[in-house]
């Protein structure tokens, strides 16, 4: 696996390292010793799936609070997604800052989301599915989030929201 870390700290693109040969390729989606050589989380406890129907579709920007914050390894297996992660981690030097990448069924890219940074994503395709690597258990009262088009993040998202859960759409604003 090719670890390249963002610009937030603590946060990772990951690409497949293929060994390719007349059939196709073969290659690792996690490695946990790999990831603890880097300082990552590596204790999986849930493996979720996200079904999207239509483009445009917008998931987030959801984060879990202490002592159930989490960490997850997000990637795209169908179609494909914006991903945007923003560090929520008050004492941070990029605190409130973003990133975002392209995950797709194409580029086989993951994104390691460390805890205490919301995420969330807008499908590029239609029937996108999303699959997360996550270290902690859902938790409702640790739950959180921030508005996905909140003005003081200032996220460019790529089409206009076609769909979005009410809960989403109603995240505070910073300024709240």
């Amino acid at each position: 696996m090719i670890y390249t870390e963002t610009s937030l700290p603590g946060a990772y693109v990951v690409d497949l390292q293929k060994i390719e040969d007349t059939r196709g390729f073969f290659a690792y989606l996690f490695e946990s010793k790999e990831a603890e050589q880097r300082g990552l989380a590596t204790n999986i406890v849930q493996i979720k799936l996200s079904y999207n129907k239509r483009k445009g579709t917008l998931r987030g920007m959801h984060l879990q609070l202490p002592p159930a914050a989490e960490t997850k390894l997000v990637r795209c297996i169908r179609g494909a997604v914006h991903d945007v992660i923003v560090d929520c981690r008050k004492d941070s030097p990029t605190y409130l800052k973003h990133f975002a990448v392209e995950l797709s069924a194409d580029n086989r890219r993951a994104l390691y989301v460390p805890a205490m940074f919301a995420h969330g994503y807008q499908t590029l395709t239609d029937d996108a599915e999303v699959m997360y690597q996550v270290d902690e258990f859902y938790a409702p009262k640790s739950e959180l989030g921030v508005r996905y088009n909140d003005p003081a993040l200032k996220i460019q998202w790529p089409l206009p929201v076609v769909d979005i859960s009410p809960k989403d759409a109603a995240w505070p604003l910073i300024a709240e």
